[in-house]
């Protein structure tokens, strides 16, 4: 069984086809993010502390990463999001990523950002 997500290692692949700079932090950026929004759906569920926590480690990775003002903007929306867990904000929270992620780093990403928030909305649904 694969650790990564059908997402997770999308992103992976794209980050390695990208040349070092922006755009390849920026997917590095997104992974990050998908994987600890996708963690919100574990079951059974993480205690809110440990979430908390990993929102926090992630929005101290992100800090020193070159990303464009888009791009920032809709992760701290993310972040802000994702610290008040809940499983059914998560597809919202990736949805919120797929427009920067067009704008900044290219149809490829906010494909795969778009694949990730369907997917999160759906488990979500069917969890409830």
């Amino acid at each position: 069984m694969s650790l990564l997500s059908t997402s997770g290692a999308a992103l992976v692949k794209l980050m390695g086809e990208m040349p070092r700079g922006p755009r390849r932090e920026g997917v590095f950026a997104l992974w990050l993010t998908v994987r600890v929004a996708e963690d919100l759906l574990l079951v059974p569920p993480q205690p809110d502390r440990a979430v908390k926590r990993r929102v926090v480690a992630l929005e101290r990775r992100l800090s020193s990463l070159t990303l464009s003002a888009p791009l920032r903007r809709a992760l701290v929306a993310a972040l802000a999001a994702l610290g008040n867990p809940g499983r059914e904000q998560v597809g919202q929270v990736l949805q919120l990523l797929v427009a920067p992620a067009r704008e900044t780093l290219g149809g490829d990403a906010s494909e795969i950002l778009g694949r990730a928030a369907r997917s999160a909305g759906q488990r979500a649904r069917e969890e409830l």
